[in-house]
């Protein structure tokens, strides 16, 4: 089962394309909640590079690593990749009103959809919150 999740963002696409794939911007953005933070990210932003990332609840309670490998690039528009045997497409998409990010992936079995779902949204809404205050 696939799930997408999205947002419009007013800003330029550069910009935007620069804070989804650069380290320093990642560790501001990727989490789901106040009380998380991602403690690291390493990007090699080319089909066939990898890239990974460490969240942790800042308490220090739980961690996890999430990391895959880039399948295919397309400069400002797309970004495709694997992570274990589930993908990720993430488009970026200029409209009338910003640019929209549209992340569909395949669902997990662990936790139910409407929960990724949200949680997903929520980092994309981190994001978008990031981007706009740059």
């Amino acid at each position: 089962m696939k799930i997408t999740v999205e947002t419009t963002i007013a800003a330029p696409l550069e910009t935007i394309w620069q804070s989804w794939t650069t380290p320093q911007d990642i560790v501001q953005w990727n989490t789901a909640s106040p009380d998380w933070h991602t403690t690291r990210a390493d990007v090699d932003l080319r089909v066939g590079g990898t890239f990974s990332s460490r969240m942790e609840a800042k308490d220090g309670s739980h961690g996890f690593d999430f990391a895959g490998t880039y399948t295919r690039i397309e400069p400002y528009q797309l970004i495709e990749c694997q992570f274990g045997d589930r993908s990720l497409l993430v488009e970026f998409l200029p409209g009338a009103e910003g640019v929209i990010v549209r992340e569909t992936f395949d669902a997990e079995t662990v936790y139910p959809v409407e929960q990724q779902r949200a949680g997903w949204q929520a980092i994309l809404d981190n994001f978008a919150r990031h981007v706009a205050s740059e």
